[in-house]
């Protein structure tokens, strides 16, 4: 049914911006025509502007009806197919959920094994409410945009600011784009908080550490015991060993990117001939395409044992999954990130800066280092610094290629394991959203958030304190 909805949608646009903007094109030809130039017929908004005009008006009734009604329709088909099962079934939550997805595995035709009569019946019920509800959507929001239809028609004159009306609504329709955003980031941010809340004060909880043991431990180990012969399993919620793993990892993909972002940035803005940067920029871009997983195999598979037979060499004891190989691996994944986003910034350096330092004798290599990168610089900084975000929130190389022990060290060479690992670590599987372990990775979440907040307010201060001077 929503392929009906939304191909009827595109004809009654597409009908809609022909006929309001052929209306307007006639009224334009009249006032252009020999001898029969009139003020009247002289259009204050370009044709286009009304087509436009109209195919929004009848756009948005049609989005918003079924955006509203299709969830309405669901819930209202959903409870008059359980009306039709037993009181048991609708009163417990799991059962309603296990009977409605058997509805549905009816209706789709993947139901194992015979159904009842009684869900047969309800499922029945189900089609029937779900097709009639659907109709009635449709009925509505043909109807809105046939009136918005006739509606523009009826308004396309000389004197109609159509243009005004069109940016008009297009301004609203980006307020509420950027609205949404910002309400789902506030979203985002309150339900990590309420969850961390429930993981220091809730009393409830067992294990629950304090946040000075969160923030402060040394050791980390959400397990527990789950059986008695298990033994006493001690369980610690120590933030630091995920802290160190995190910035010793993004700290050695740092060093592999910095200075091959950016000095292949310069190069490309400064030295390459058009027709080498021409194919060599997409090929570097590549590297940002190419999945995480891929990479987190690359470096399991063949920088780590490459990394231990090379230090075996030297008689060094290297762990099979070190922090070296994730670095590593990592820096070539955010190389793209400094080196993109450096060479458009050095590109839009202006090019009577560059002029002015060779008027007064500069070579190539003195302007770039005095004139070129201090005039970049607040623009360098934001790609490093998007570039360290983007190696803090990497998840799957560090699971491939570092693993999961969470070890209090400095040595690249040993294993170690990041915040955004432990997260996805402790949420894989069934989970009981009442436990510490479970409620640890929001707290996790939560500390990354800042983490990464500070990051960024640290560069926008940068950003701004330079940026003065070069205004």
């Amino acid at each position: 049914m929503s392929g009906l909805y939304f191909g009827t949608l595109a004809v009654l646009m597409l009908a809609a911006f022909f006929a309001v903007r052929s209306r307007a094109q006639a009224l334009a030809n009249v006032a252009a025509a020999p001898g029969m130039r009139d003020v009247r017929y002289s259009l204050h908004s370009l044709p286009i502007y009304h087509g436009l005009l109209a195919a929004t008006l009848v756009l948005l009734p049609m989005l918003i009806v079924f955006a509203v009604g299709s969830p309405i329709v669901i819930k209202m088909a959903e409870t008059q197919a359980l009306a039709r099962l037993p009181a048991e079934v609708v009163s417990d939550e799991l059962s309603r959920g296990a009977a409605l997805r058997d509805l549905y595995n009816i209706l789709t035709g993947k139901f194992q094994g015979e159904a009842s009569a009684q869900l047969k019946g309800a499922a029945e019920a189900l089609r029937s409410a779900t097709s009639y509800g659907n109709w009635i959507v449709f009925a509505i929001g043909v109807a809105l945009a046939a009136a918005a239809l006739f509606f523009s028609i009826g308004h396309v004159s000389s004197d109609f600011r159509a243009r005004n009306s069109f940016e008009r609504i297009v301004k609203m329709v980006l307020f509420a784009c950027a609205t949404v955003a910002v309400l789902t980031t506030i979203g985002i941010v309150f339900s990590v908080l309420y969850e961390t809340l429930r993981f220091f004060f809730d009393p409830a909880l067992k294990g629950r550490p304090t946040v000075t043991d969160f923030l402060f431990g040394t050791e980390w180990n959400p397990q527990a015991a789950l059986r008695a012969d298990q033994g006493d399993i001690k369980t610690a919620f120590g933030f630091i060993p995920l802290l160190t793993g995190t910035l010793l990892i993004t700290l050695i993909a740092i060093c592999v990117a910095g200075p091959l972002g950016l000095l292949s940035a310069i190069y490309l803005a400064e030295y390459a001939t058009p027709s080498f940067r021409a194919w060599a920029k997409p090929v570097l871009e590549i590297l940002a395409g190419i999945p995480t997983v891929v990479l987190g195999f690359f470096a399991a598979l063949t920088v780590a044992p490459l990394i231990r037979g090379w230090g075996e060499s030297f008689g060094l004891d290297i762990a099979s999954e070190s922090a070296l190989a994730a670095g590593l691996v990592m820096g070539m994944m955010i190389i793209p990130f400094i080196s993109s986003l450096s060479d458009d910034v050095i590109n839009a350096v202006p090019q009577s800066m560059r002029d002015g330092a060779y008027a007064l004798g500069a070579t190539k290599s003195e302007t770039i280092k005095q004139v070129i990168l201090p005039a970049a610089l607040p623009g360098i900084v934001s790609a490093f610094m998007l570039a360290i975000s983007r190696a803090i929130g990497e998840t799957m190389i560090v699971v491939m290629a570092a693993g999961l022990a969470a070890n209090l060290t400095f040595n690249p060479l040993d294993a170690v394991t990041t915040i955004t690992v432990q997260i996805k670590t402790i949420l894989v599987g069934d989970q009981e959203f009442d436990s510490a372990k479970t409620l640890a990775a929001f707290a996790l979440g939560f500390v990354l958030f800042f983490f990464t907040l500070i990051l960024n307010v640290i560069a926008l201060i940068i950003v701004r304190r330079y940026r003065e001077q070069y205004d």
